[in-house]
């Protein structure tokens, strides 16, 4: 029992690297996940102290969790010079100057677009 016990640590150690093979490359355009980025993009907006919006500038990882509707991304998020409660975010310039500033996040988003119920699993970012 106690030969299991370095096995186990091991893999806490790697955390999210040995679970990778659980997730699979979806198709950035589809629809379900094209709903879940605009969610954890909205999210990010809400509880963001910052009184601008930031807005997609690339989706550099998508991924789905096989046999679900849980979904990871990572995100290139950019700051506008927009409100976050403006209705065109999409189209808002983005900040220059040393305002202009530019995260990357990791989002898992799980979803049921049927009953349009999403939850965020996992939210992590770093400035760029």
């Amino acid at each position: 029992m106690f030969w299991k016990l370095p096995l186990l640590l091991g893999l806490l150690a790697l955390g999210p690297h040995v679970c990778s093979w659980m997730f699979e490359d979806v198709r950035k355009t589809g629809k379900e996940f094209s709903l879940c980025v605009e969610f954890a993009l909205h999210h990010f907006n809400e509880h963001q102290p910052d009184e601008n919006a930031y807005k997609l500038l690339w989706v550099r990882r998508s991924q789905r969790k096989k046999y679900s509707l849980t979904y990871l991304m990572d995100l290139d998020l950019g700051r506008t010079i927009c409100k976050k409660h403006d209705e065109d975010i999409d189209n808002c310039p983005l900040q220059e100057g040393p305002e202009g500033k530019k995260v990357n996040c990791t989002f898992i988003v799980d979803s049921r677009p049927s009953f349009t119920q999403f939850t965020l699993l996992s939210s992590t970012c770093q400035q760029i």
